[in-house]
């Protein structure tokens, strides 16, 4: 038992990131030992123990694990984390290896834009998808007779929220399971586990690591039976971490709660200036008091978010404001230390407006981020 979890009653947020995951301490050994390079390990006699193969288990990954699933599910050492390529590696693990051929799955109609390429590939294996929207706990009306529930609250891009504890009872009384992408929210703003679901699923590429120099995905589970599927599946497709990827996603998870409290914050400040501008429609940010989903966010989050979704009147305004940014760089992906902000349905794939713009608040100061926001919004005007 690691000291994040034998403390788990008396320590807060930066506490827990900054010790998840480290070993007992050794004399003369690092605190975080460094990544390990093996693609095999010695082994002689029968097979046993923990190291045996690069693809099945690696030390870094342990560490890694643990961290997380002490953050995921704080105190509970029956659950279980595994470490991916990516984001993508860690939602297909859970897909693929849960459903079968005439299987029935709920998937969100306004989710990460990729999902619709999973769903397709479901479906050309024999497995029923339906997709309902986020809000309004739509995906409820959808569920009967589902084997997976898929929900992704808050949703990316529109930021919508449901209520994952209500969507998770009702679920698990029609004999399905429960995964939640827990992606937009890391570990210290919402745990799924809590709220009832079977999974946390999550792109360890965006907040959690926060420097834009990983890809990396988890899933923690508390069903040993479901995540042993998880697992088998890892070892079959080989969707693996690189221990170097393992070993920088773990050290950066020390500054999570800095980070995340410092971007949350400036979030909120930029949402809140951004509400005065009579250009912008359709601003969401589950921190706001008047946001649609606020009331439920309030109720299962215990942090917001760094992503605030706005929409400007046409593509070329919302060029033009992108192009006047002088602290926010024109880029995908988000919860990067670096403000970022694009034109979301460049990509085809959301069904957003032509104006709609994704902006991920980093760890610039509020005052100037703030500041050349609406700098860029006077700047691109008409």
């Amino acid at each position: 038992m690691s000291d994040a979890t034998k403390n788990e009653g008396r320590t807060g947020d930066g506490t827990r990131a900054v010790r998840a995951g480290l070993p007992e301490p050794v004399k003369h050994e690092p605190t975080l030992p460094g990544p390990v390079f093996a693609a095999h390990f010695h082994l002689p006699g029968e097979v046993s123990g923990p190291y045996a193969y690069g693809r099945d288990d690696n030390p870094t990954w342990t560490l890694l694990e643990r961290a997380v699933g002490e953050l995921e599910a704080p105190g509970h050492e029956d659950v279980e984390t595994l470490v991916f390529a990516s984001g993508m590696a860690a939602i297909s693990a859970v897909l693929f290896s849960q459903l079968r051929a005439g299987d029935a799955v709920v998937l969100p109609s306004d989710g990460y834009q990729v999902l619709p390429m999973v769903g397709a590939q479901l479906e050309a294996y024999g497995i029923e998808v339906r997709t309902a929207p986020t809000g309004g706990d739509a995906q409820l009306d959808v569920l009967d007779g589902a084997r997976l529930l898929w929900i992704e609250s808050p949703s990316n891009p529109g930021l919508d929220v449901c209520d994952i504890r209500r969507l998770a009872e009702a679920a698990h009384a029609r004999g399905a399971l429960v995964a939640v992408d827990n992606t937009l929210a890391t570990p210290l703003g919402q745990r799924p586990l809590e709220l009832g679901a079977d999974f946390s699923v999550a792109s360890g590429t965006k907040q959690l690591t926060g420097h834009g120099d990983v890809l990396l995905g988890y899933v923690t589970g508390r069903n040993s039976e479901a995540m042993a599927a998880v697992r088998r599946w890892r070892k079959i497709v080989g969707a693996i971490s690189g221990p170097m990827e393992a070993w920088l996603a773990h050290r950066s998870i020390a500054t999570l709660q800095m980070r995340v409290d410092r971007q949350n914050a400036t979030a909120l400040a930029l949402a809140e200036a951004l509400r005065q501008r009579p250009e912008i429609s359709g601003l969401r940010y589950p921190g706001l008091s008047d946001d649609p989903s606020h009331k439920i966010a309030a109720q299962q989050m215990r942090r917001y978010g760094c992503v605030v979704s706005f929409t400007l009147p046409t593509r070329a305004r919302a060029e033009r404001f992108l192009g006047a940014l002088r602290l926010v760089e024109d880029a995908t992906s988000f919860g990067g230390v670096r403000s970022t902000a694009e034109r979301r349905r460049r990509w085809g794939g959301d069904a957003v407006p032509d104006g709609f713009i994704r902006m991920s608040v980093g760890a610039e100061d509020p005052e100037d981020l703030v500041t050349d926001v609406l700098r860029a919004l006077d700047e691109s005007a008409d």
